[in-house]
C-alpha cells in the first residue's frame, strides 16, 4: 500500500510544530546518514555481568519448560508460524524473504525502502516479526534449561547470519524504530540466557561485528524517536530496548547518556500512554499487553544493573497489572478491542502459554495480588525468569479495595452476571493522540461473553497493511457491535493508521453496583448533527442483556449489527435469533431478540464487500455470522429507538 500525496497532507495535518519541526530534522539526519556512515567505537575488556541468579532456572515450572522445549524442538527443525503462515525454512532463514506472497524486499539505503508498498516489498510484518528474534529467546532459553549445546550454537549460527545480512543502515530492518527496539531487548535476554555456553562471549562482547551492531542500534534509536503524534506503543518499545541494552551492554562512550535518556522517556511516555486507571490510551488490548511487557522487562534490567528506576515507573507498571486483573473475564481473556497485531515485547515460552496468566503470575510476584483478583492457574517460564531480577516493591499508593467495573477515564465498562456473562459497554475516547493510529470506528459497541465464549464478538484485527478493502472493514463502524447512521463510519478514516475525524463519546450512566441490575448508558456525536445513544441492562435473575439504541436529530438509513463469535450457530427467524454453542462438551445455547422495525438478514463469510468475518489473531481471518437489520428512522422517538434483548438459557 503506497502513501498517496493526499495522505501526506492529512497526515501532516495531525501533527503540531514541534512535531513538525522535529521530522524536518530526522529527513536531514537520513540524508548526511546516506553518504557518513561512522565506524563503531572499539570495545576491549567488556564483559555481561547482568546473569539471571543461580535459582532462577530451577524455578521455572516442569510443564511450563515441558512446553518450551517441545516449541524449541520444533524450531530446530526449522517450523514455525507467524501471522497465519506456516513456516518450514527457518534451519537457514532469508531475513528479507515473505513467505505470504512469495516476494523479497529490496536492499539499498534503509530509508528508501517503500515499506508500505506490498507489491514492492511483500507483508512486511512477515519479514519484521522473524528478525524481532523472539524465536531465538525461546532457544536460548531451552539451551539455559537443558544445558544442549545444539540450541545455543543454533542461536549463535542465526545471530552471525542476521548481522551478516544486515548491516548497518541497509535494508527493511533497519526502518522502523519499534524493531530495533524489541530486537535490542532479545539480544540482552539472549546474551543472558546463553551464559552457560562457552561461546556466549565470542558471540557477543569479544565479537566486534555484535558490538558493531549493538552500538548501530542504539545510536538509531536515539537519533530516530517516534514523535508526537506517532508516540504510542513504538516509543515504548524504543525506549525499553535502547535501556536494556544501554544498562546490559554498557560497554560504549555514550552508553550512560543513552541510558539515561531513555529510561527519562520511557518514564515520560509510560505515563502519557497509560489512563491513570491503569488501562492503556491507545483503548487497543492487545497494547496493553505489549507495553506491560515492555515495562516490565526494563525494571528487570535496571534492577539487574543497579540502577535507580522512579517511582512513577513501577506505579505505571502496577496500575496495568490491576487494571488487567480488573477486565478480564472468568477465562482470563481480556476485552478484544481496536487493533491486535499479537506484538510481544520477550517470550521465552512454548506454544500453549496463556500470555494474560503470565502477566498477571509476574504481576502477582513482583506487586503483590490483590484478594479480588482472578485466579490464574496456568504456568510460564518468563515469570521466574523477571521475578529473579525485578526487586519485589508494594508502591506506597492505595490500591482498589475490589474489582473495579466502570473505568472513567478511558470509558469502559465491564458488566458482569451469573453463569459467567461478561459484557464490555465502549464509551470512551475514539483513541490516543490525534492519529487515533490503532483505534476502530467502534463507540457505544458491545462485547458480550458467556463462561469465555465470545457470543457477540468483537471480529478483530486481521490485517494493517496491503488488503485495504480488509483493513477498512474491521475497523469500521458496520464491523463491530453497534450501529451505523446513513451509511457511513462514525469516525472517518484518512488512511491504515489515520482518522482525521473523531467520534466523541461520553458516558452517562455506569451503575455496576451489583444490586439485581446493571445499567450503562452512553452517546456520541461521531454522526451530526444526530446523536447515537446507547443504554444496556444486565438482569442478573433472568440471564438478561437488553440494549436500546436510539438517535436522535434528523432522518436517516439504520444499519444495526451484531457479530456472533466463531463458535456460535445461528438459526434467524424473522427478527428473533436462536444462538447454540458447545463449551467443555456441554450444550449452551441463548435467544436473540432484535429491533423487529429492521429488516434481518444473516451474513457469512462474503467478500464482496467484506462481511461475517472473525479474526482471532493477526493474519488471519474465519467466516462468522453477522446479523445486520437494516431500516430507516426519521429521527422521532418512536422509529428512532430499537430495542434488542439476548437471554441465556440455563
Amino acid at each position: 500500500m503506497s502513501m498517496s500525496a493526499g495522505w501526506y497532507l492529512r497526515r501532516l495535518s495531525r501533527m503540531g510544530p514541534r512535531e513538525v519541526g522535529g521530522r524536518v530534522g530526522d529527513a536531514v539526519r537520513r540524508r548526511r546518514w546516506r553518504s557518513a556512515r561512522p565506524a563503531s567505537p572499539s570495545v576491549t575488556g567488556a564483559r555481561f555481568t547482568a546473569v539471571l541468579p543461580a535459582e532462577a532456572i530451577a524455578a521455572v515450572p516442569p510443564d511450563a519448560a515441558k512446553r518450551l522445549i517441545a516449541e524449541a524442538d520444533r524450531l530446530m527443525a526449522g517450523q514455525a508460524e507467524f501471522f497465519g503462515v506456516d513456516r518450514d525454512d527457518l534451519v537457514d532463514p532469508d531475513w528479507w524473504y515473505d513467505p505470504k506472497t512469495g516476494r523479497r524486499a529490496p536492499s539499498g539505503y534503509a530509508f528508501d525502502v517503500p515499506y508500505r508498498n506490498e507489491d514492492a516489498v511483500g507483508d512486511v510484518k512477515q519479514i519484521w516479526e522473524l528478525s524481532r528474534h523472539h524465536y531465538l529467546t525461546v532457544l536460548a532459553a531451552a539451551y539455559a534449561i537443558t544445558g544442549d549445546e545444539q540450541y545455543a550454537e543454533r542461536v549463535a549460527a542465526h545471530l552471525r547470519s542476521w548481522w551478516a545480512a544486515n548491516p548497518p543502515l541497509r535494508g527493511v530492518h533497519w526502518i522502523s524504530g519499534i524493531e530495533l527496539g524489541i530486537r535490542l531487548l532479545s539480544w540482552v535476554w539472549i546474551r543472558r540466557l546463553l551464559d552457560g555456553w562457552p561461546g556466549v562471549a565470542g558471540l557477543f562482547e569479544a565479537n566486534p561485528v555484535a558490538v558493531s551492531q549493538i552500538w548501530h542500534h542504539q545510536r538509531w534509536l536515539a537519533a530516530f524517536p517516534s514523535r508526537g503524534s506517532s508516540a504510542n506503543n513504538h516509543v515504548i518499545a524504543e525506549a525499553a530496548g535502547q535501556f536494556a541494552a544501554a544498562c546490559a551492554f554498557g560497554w560504549f562512550p555514550s552508553s550512560a547518556r543513552w541510558r539515561a535518556g531513555a529510561l527519562r522517556s520511557l518514564e515520560r511516555q509510560l505515563r502519557s500512554n497509560t489512563f491513570p486507571s491503569g488501562l492503556n490510551r491507545e483503548l487497543a488490548t492487545e497494547y496493553h499487553g505489549l507495553v506491560l511487557e515492555l515495562g516490565l522487562a526494563a525494571v528487570a534490567e535496571a534492577d539487574a544493573a543497579g540502577v535507580p528506576v522512579p517511582g512513577s515507573v513501577r506505579l505505571v507498571l502496577l496500575r496495568m497489572t490491576d487494571a488487567l486483573a480488573a477486565v478480564v473475564d472468568n477465562r482470563l481473556r481480556p476485552p478484544r478491542q481496536g487493533d491486535a497485531d499479537d506484538g510481544h515485547g520477550l517470550i521465552v515460552d512454548g506454544a500453549g502459554t496463556d500470555r494474560w496468566a503470565s502477566l498477571l503470575a509476574t504481576g502477582d510476584a513482583v506487586f503483590g495480588r490483590l484478594d479480588w483478583w482472578p485466579a490464574v492457574t496456568g504456568t510460564d517460564v518468563r515469570t521466574p525468569l523477571l521475578a529473579a531480577l525485578i526487586r519485589p516493591t508494594a508502591p506506597a499508593v492505595t490500591r482498589p479495595a475490589s474489582r473495579p467495573a466502570h473505568f472513567a477515564d478511558a470509558g469502559l465498562t465491564i458488566l458482569r452476571g451469573p453463569g459467567e456473562i461478561w459484557c464490555r459497554c465502549d464509551g470512551g475516547p475514539h483513541g490516543f493522540l490525534s492519529i487515533a493510529a490503532h483505534a476502530h470506528a467502534d463507540a457505544l459497541s458491545v462485547e458480550v461473553r458467556h463462561d469465555g465464549v465470545d457470543v457477540l464478538a468483537d471480529p478483530g484485527t486481521y490485517c494493517y497493511h496491503g488488503q485495504p478493502e480488509w483493513r477498512q472493514y474491521f475497523r469500521s463502524t458496520l464491523g463491530h457491535n453497534t450501529l451505523q447512521w446513513d451509511g457511513g463510519d462514525q469516525s472517518v478514516s484518512g488512511g491504515p493508521f489515520l482518522w482525521t475525524r473523531h467520534a466523541r463519546s461520553r458516558v452517562l450512566v455506569a451503575d455496576t453496583s451489583g444490586a439485581g441490575v446493571a445499567r450503562w448508558c452512553a452517546e456520541h456525536d461521531g454522526y451530526q448533527p444526530a446523536v447515537h445513544r446507547r443504554r444496556v441492562e444486565l438482569t442478573a435473575a433472568s440471564q438478561e442483556l437488553r440494549l436500546v439504541d436510539e438517535v436522535r436529530g434528523g432522518p436517516g438509513a439504520v444499519r444495526l449489527a451484531f457479530h456472533l463469535g466463531p463458535a456460535i450457530s445461528a438459526d434467524l427467524v424473522g427478527n428473533r435469533a436462536v444462538l447454540t454453542w458447545t463449551r467443555d462438551g456441554e450444550d449452551r445455547s441463548a435467544v436473540l431478540d432484535l429491533p423487529g422495525q429492521l429488516s434481518w438478514r444473516a451474513h457469512r463469510g462474503e467478500t464482496e464487500p467484506p462481511l461475517g468475518w472473525y479474526s482471532a489473531g493477526f493474519g488471519r481471518k474465519e467466516p462468522a455470522t453477522a446479523l445486520v437489520g437494516t431500516g430507516f428512522a426519521d429521527g422521532t422517538a418512536l422509529s428512532g429507538e430499537f430495542t434488542t434483548v439476548l437471554r441465556f438459557r440455563g
